[in-house]
Formats: C-alpha cells, sequence, structure tokens
C-alpha cells in the first residue's frame, strides 16, 4: 500500500496500524460495534495473516485494503462483535458433561423431580455405552429446581441400580450423590470420618453415609470412582466441549481449576493440533503444587498450539446454592440437621493454612484466582491476599476473585485497594435467583448478589462468565442475566446492579482479555489485534433488552477463520 493511500485512508476515517499487503478479507453491511472506545462503530473491518489491518468507513477500508483476492464478506445486515473471552468455565468439565446424563432442570435439561432423575439414569444405564466404564454418570442434578428440594438419597439410587456404580454431580459441581454400590467401591464407611473442608451427610444414626457429599469429601469419593480415559476418549470429548463453544461465540476459553487428569486432556488436545480456538488453563494448586508442569513452557502468556498455562486456582468455600458458601450470617433457611445459626464453611479452615497456599502463588509469581462466594471467605481472600502482597510487593499479578456473590458493599474498597479483578457470575440471578431470595440468603442480602453495578461504580472493570459446566455457555444468557437479572419466575433481583448492554459487552470480550493479560491482543476490534469476531443475528445494543436472550450467533471467526457457521 502506497505512502498517499495510507494517508488518503487515514484522513477518510480509517484507522491502520502500518503499511500492509491487501487484506485477505474485508468486514461490511452491517453494524460493526468495536468495543474500542476509540472507535465504538465502524462500517468494514480488515484482516491480513489473522490479525486486523484497519477500521473505520467502509469506503475508505475498501479503497485502502482491497486487492484482486481479497474476500468481500457481506455481513447482511448482522451484527460484528469481538470474540467472547470466557472469564470463567471449565471446558474440561463440560468435555465431562458431554459424555454423562442430562440432570439439568428445565429450561436446559429435563429433571423435575427425583423420579425424573431415577427415569434419566435408568434410560442411562440402558443405552449409552459410557456405563461400560463402571460408572453411571449424571451431571448437573439441582436441588433447589426439584419438586423434593432435596438431593436424591442413597437408597432412592439404589432403586436405579445395587449393581452399577451411580455418581451424580450437583450443578454447582460442589456437592454429589451417590447409590451404595459406589461408596462402597469407594471404600467409604460409617467410619469414613468427614474431610478437613468437608462434609458427608449422614442418616438418622449420625453415622451412615446418606448418599450426600460436599466439597472436600466429594472429591475424596470422586477422583476414586471416575474411570480413566483412553487418548482417543480425551479427543473425542474436547472436541464435543469445543463446538460447544464455539457455538456460543467463544473465541478464547478457559480452564479453571485443572486437575491432573483434565490438563493431560487439553494437552493431547493441543499436542494433536485439535484446539482451533485458545484454552487457558489454570491448574488446582492443591493438587498440582509440587508438579513440574506448573514451572514448564506452558506457564506464561504463549500459547503453545491454543493452549497455555495462565496460573493457578484456590477454592476458599463452596456453592450458595448448595448452602456450602461460607457466610458472617447464616443461612435465611439451614439445610436439614444444621443448627439455626449454620453460615456455611472454609475450605482451609486451619489457620495459617490459606494463607501459605496464597504466598506460594505470590511466590513463584503465578497470577491467581480465588473461588470466593460467601462474605466470609471473601474477608478472608482479601486478608491474604493482603498478607501477600506486602510480602511480595512488586508485580502486576491480577489477582481474580472468582464469583464473589455476597461481595458486600463495604468490602469493593479493599477489593480495589488490591488492584484484584472481580470475576462475578449474575447468571445466577436467572438459574437460582428465586432460590436466593426465599431459602439462601431471604429478599434483602438477595439483591446484592453479583453486584456488578456496585463494582463499576467503584471504578473497577469487571467480568462476566457462566462457570460451565454449572450452566450452560449460553454467551447470550450471560449477557441477559447481566442487563436484566431476570429470575425465572419473572422477578428482577437487584435491579439497581444491572449493567448497561455496552458495559456487559465489554465484561464479556476486552475486560476478560485484561483479566487475562491479554488486551493488547484480544477483546475488541482494534488494528494490529487479532481477528477473532463474533457475527450475531441482531444489535445486541439496540434490541428490547427483554429480547437479548434471544440472539443467536450465527458464525464465530477465530484470528480471521471461521470456526463456526449456524446450520
Amino acid at each position: 500500500m502506497k505512502i498517499e493511500v495510507l494517508v488518503a485512508a487515514l484522513l477518510a476515517g480509517v484507522a491502520s496500524p502500518a503499511l500492509a499487503a491487501d487484506a485477505d478479507a474485508i468486514w461490511f453491511g452491517g453494524p460493526i460495534i468495536t468495543v474500542d472506545d476509540a472507535t465504538p462503530r465502524a462500517e468494514a473491518v480488515a484482516v491480513k495473516d489473522g490479525r486486523i489491518v484497519a477500521v473505520g468507513k467502509k469506503a475508505a477500508v475498501l479503497k485502502a485494503e482491497r486487492g484482486k483476492a481479497t474476500r468481500l464478506i457481506d455481513l447482511k445486515g448482522r451484527t460484528l462483535v469481538p470474540g467472547f473471552v470466557d472469564a470463567h468455565g471449565h471446558i474440561s468439565g463440560v468435555a465431562l458433561q458431554a459424555v454423562s446424563a442430562n440432570l439439568l432442570p428445565p429450561p436446559d435439561g429435563p429433571a423435575r423431580s427425583i423420579a425424573d432423575i431415577q427415569r434419566i439414569m435408568r434410560d442411562f444405564i440402558a443405552t449409552s455405552p459410557a456405563v461400560k466404564t463402571g460408572l453411571a454418570l449424571g451431571f448437573d442434578y439441582d436441588d433447589s429446581q426439584l419438586a423434593e428440594h432435596r438431593a436424591p438419597t442413597r437408597q432412592e439410587l439404589d432403586a436405579v441400580s445395587t449393581e452399577i456404580p451411580i455418581m451424580l454431580i450437583h450443578q454447582s459441581g460442589h456437592l454429589g450423590a451417590f447409590n451404595s454400590k459406589a461408596i462402597e467401591k469407594a471404600g467409604i464407611s460409617a467410619d469414613t470420618p468427614d474431610p478437613s473442608g468437608g462434609h458427608i451427610q449422614r442418616e438418622a444414626d449420625g453415622k451412615t453415609p446418606n448418599g450426600v457429599f460436599e466439597e472436600s469429601a466429594l472429591a475424596l469419593i470422586a477422583y476414586k470412582l471416575l474411570p480413566k480415559t483412553t487418548a482417543r476418549q480425551g479427543l473425542a470429548m474436547m472436541a464435543a466441549a469445543q463446538k460447544i463453544y464455539m457455538a456460543n461465540g467463544y473465541t478464547t476459553v478457559q480452564d479453571g481449576k485443572t486437575d491432573g487428569a483434565s490438563l493431560a486432556m487439553l494437552q493431547g488436545a493441543a499436542n494433536a493440533g485439535l484446539l482451533r480456538i485458545d484454552v487457558v488453563s489454570y491448574p488446582d494448586l492443591i493438587t498440582l503444587f509440587d508438579k513440574p508442569v506448573l514451572h514448564g513452557p506452558l506457564m506464561g502468556r504463549a500459547y503453545h498450539d491454543h493452549l497455555r498455562l495462565g496460573g493457578v486456582k484456590l477454592t476458599f468455600d463452596g456453592s450458595p446454592q448448595g448452602k456450602t458458601a461460607w457466610f458472617t450470617q447464616p443461612y435465611f433457611q439451614v439445610p436439614a440437621g444444621q443448627k439455626p445459626d449454620y453460615a456455611g464453611y472454609a475450605a482451609f479452615p486451619k489457620p495459617g493454612e490459606a494463607q501459605g497456599w496464597v504466598d506460594m502463588a505470590y511466590k513463584n509469581n503465578w497470577q491467581l484466582l480465588i473461588h470466593a462466594n460467601g462474605d466470609a471467605a471473601i474477608d478472608q481472600m482479601l486478608t491474604t491476599v493482603a498478607a501477600a502482597q506486602q510480602q511480595f510487593p512488586g508485580s502486576d499479578r491480577r489477582t481474580v476473585m472468582i464469583h464473589g456473590q455476597y461481595l458486600r458493599a463495604n468490602q469493593i474498597p479493599q477489593l480495589k485497594a488490591l488492584g484484584m479483578f472481580p470475576a462475578l457470575f449474575p447468571m445466577h440471578t436467572f438459574y437460582w435467583g428465586d432460590w436466593h431470595r426465599e431459602s439462601v440468603a431471604g429478599p434483602e442480602r438477595a439483591e446484592f448478589i453479583s453486584p456488578t453495578r456496585a463494582v463499576r461504580d467503584a471504578g473497577l472493570m469487571v467480568s462476566i462468565h457462566h462457570d460451565a459446566p454449572v450452566t450452560f455457555p449460553n454467551s447470550m444468557r450471560v449477557f441477559d442475566s447481566a442487563v436484566n437479572r431476570t429470575t425465572r419466575s419473572g422477578h428482577v433481583l437487584g435491579p439497581a446492579q444491572r449493567l448497561s448492554p455496552m458495559e456487559a459487552l465489554k465484561a464479556m470480550t476486552i475486560w476478560p482479555a485484561y483479566q487475562h493479560f491479554e488486551e493488547a491482543t484480544k477483546g475488541s476490534i482494534t488494528p494490529g489485534k487479532l481477528a477473532d469476531f463474533v457475527v450475531l443475528n441482531r444489535n445486541p445494543l439496540t434490541v428490547p433488552r427483554a429480547t437479548i436472550k434471544d440472539i443467536k450467533v450465527m458464525e464465530t471467526i477465530k484470528a480471521g477463520a471461521t470456526v463456526y457457521s449456524a446450520p
């Protein structure tokens, strides 16, 4: 491109980083929302070698960048936005979910009652090849949405099978229900004590496990039962999971709290050239702290076949909807068998235990993700991070608070002072908003869950997420929940905490890109950045807000190449 053409293009309204050969492709013909405050809207965007080379007026971009081989792509009125960046999820969990029985309640699944769960598991055992591994696995039961408002007991799962171990994972991922065969196979008995940071629910005798295992107790039994997958099975599972994310417009996804088996599966997918979008893994520091992989080439900002380790993750408490999150005030309705002052519990109850793990991350200069839902867990997080920053100062680590459901208003200034990044979870307002109001925290406290507006008003960036497989990685449902905060019953939970549509879009693009230290290459349609795009059938900034959830992803583009196209 001649210098005279470049000057003319800039004067005509084109942003272009450097002299370049003809563009590979130019998109035009619909709204282009750049999420770049310098040029919020554009008529055309040109791409060369997977990167954006020009953004601006259609005529100017075509004049400056069009060549004989340039593909001209007419959006035909559809909307182009940056590729979505998954602020927090578990793609390896979605891979496991893909070969499990679907126990989700409506609108995502058919499980409305324990009888439904029994029927689904009988059908799954009778028809699924996955049961040949010696385990019948069901994913995403939700006691808050079941007619009985409780988990199935071991006897109710024994009614499905006494020969095949059955394991059901709660939608939060923090609890599980098992039949007697599974409990027996794992070597759990009435004499097995509760592990630190976990709880085995017991029958009336106070000893015999009733089938429900919470937090670290879930890990105690689950890891003994989960079958090892072959390399081929792992690739098939990852391929299925990746398709789900790409169909929802994600070009960068996260795998939080990656265990050793899941990391091996991710590495296998990367080495096989299977990954078509970027995956950022944050291994579980508790299980992988001494593994060489945390000190190897995967740990850092550079991708290797679309995979990198971004840092590590710690979990400070559990699930509010499962009533294992750690609060400073009791639950509105305490779980059966608990004392009236029950307020959940810490994952690290021993003095100094949490501090030791946080210090390890800071000493190694790893970015740290901390799962903290209840305000007591957030207090612990703030205290330990402050101490670690004092002991290991001087580095931009961008420590992330994951979920922060019950972040108090008076905790936000300290969050800001520590330079922490809030990755919040407003999807709860739809899926469990009514449950939060009626059972978890009561109407007053529930109004402030996932306080995105309060965090923004404090001057902080914020990201929003789905936590898949806790919920499906439905990007438009994530968007909708932050803008509307509407519950299943139609109640608007915390209207004062709603984001504008543009803020919600930033919370799915440029702000989580910053969260991942990738704001220079992703998150906005800006010259020089990767050509990661999503084509939507409607403009989320102009449609009636109540219809945002109905917008469809038509195409997902990673580094200029289409990785998903709607049927």
